[in-house]
């Protein structure tokens, strides 16, 4: 709770921050001729949350995301190297403001289609802020019908609605807040609603010409009271590598689609039940 409220406040002070010209250009654009600020993030997510960054027009990116069991359990799964999970997601820019994307997760075998487009630029003179949608649909294959008997294709189904508001504080800070609603037709927790509401807040700050550190954080807003289940906070570092981003960080949620992550992170950071992460990227 410390956490959201330092996000709370941190997020409306800083809008009004005055922007400054990226000596950089080449390597952290800020603004084109038409005065759009560019450049936001550099990664297609900050941590775990998704960012305003989109692919391309008919530009195929290929995401390979890894995420390594607890560090908590040590030698005995050589510090999380045991339980590791994978996230393959390939994403297709179908303009420079629309992408489709489609992807498997080996936490508990799930498949997501999901579109992402912008509806609005941050621009230096204009707008403040950029809006980008993000909306997706998963089936949840680990489901076996004979530890559920009742079990029919729906309940395996997930979807998720966010918007991503970001703004460009200046060359170096970006922030980020999420509203987002997901649903699953099956829940672990027999309190919770399959209607579940959650705020995200993300941020990146550059340390360098080619690096720089992201945060992210998010509240679940109607968890049910029993639930085992904590809210997501994630630290990592962005490398940017000629035109690719290398992400590395460590978060005390495994899973990576958006309904596990802010439905089932299991990890506590105050007692070292955390996991290290990994993001590499592949342009087509």
């Amino acid at each position: 709770m410390r956490l959201f409220c330092f996000f709370l406040l941190l997020f409306p002070l800083a809008i009004f921050s005055q922007e400054e010209d990226d000596l950089l250009s080449e390597i952290d654009t800020s603004i084109d001729s038409n005065q759009v600020v560019q450049a936001t993030f550099k990664g297609l997510k900050i941590v775990n949350f998704e960012s305003t960054k989109l692919v391309a027009k008919n530009e195929l990116t290929l995401v390979v995301a890894h995420r390594f069991g607890s560090i908590k359990n040590g030698f005995d799964t050589f510090f999380g190297l045991d339980d590791a999970v994978t996230r393959l997601n390939f994403i297709y820019g179908i303009s420079d403001a629309f992408n489709i994307s489609v992807s498997r997760s080996s936490y508990q075998k799930i498949y997501e289609g999901a579109i992402k487009y912008r509806l609005l630029q941050q621009e230096t003179e204009g707008f403040p802020f950029t809006i980008v949608g993000h909306q997706s649909i998963l089936v949840n294959t680990s489901l076996e019908k004979d530890n559920l008997p009742k079990l029919e294709f729906k309940h395996r189904l997930g979807y998720t609605v966010q918007f991503l508001i970001a703004r460009k504080m200046n060359r170096n800070l970006s922030l980020e807040i999420a509203p987002t609603f997901f649903h699953d037709n099956y829940v672990v927790v027999n309190d919770q609603d399959n209607s579940q509401f959650a705020l995200g807040f993300g941020g990146r700050y550059k340390l360098g010409n080619r690096w720089s550190l992201n945060m992210d954080y998010g509240w679940h807003m109607n968890r049910a009271d029993n639930s085992p289940f904590k809210n997501p906070l994630s630290i990592g570092i962005d490398l940017e590598t000629g035109g690719h981003v290398f992400q590395m960080h460590f978060t005390n949620a495994q899973p990576m689609n958006t309904n596990m992550f802010l439905g089932q992170a299991t990890g506590d950071w105050s007692d070292g039940d955390i996991y290290f992460g990994f993001n590499l990227s592949r342009v087509f």
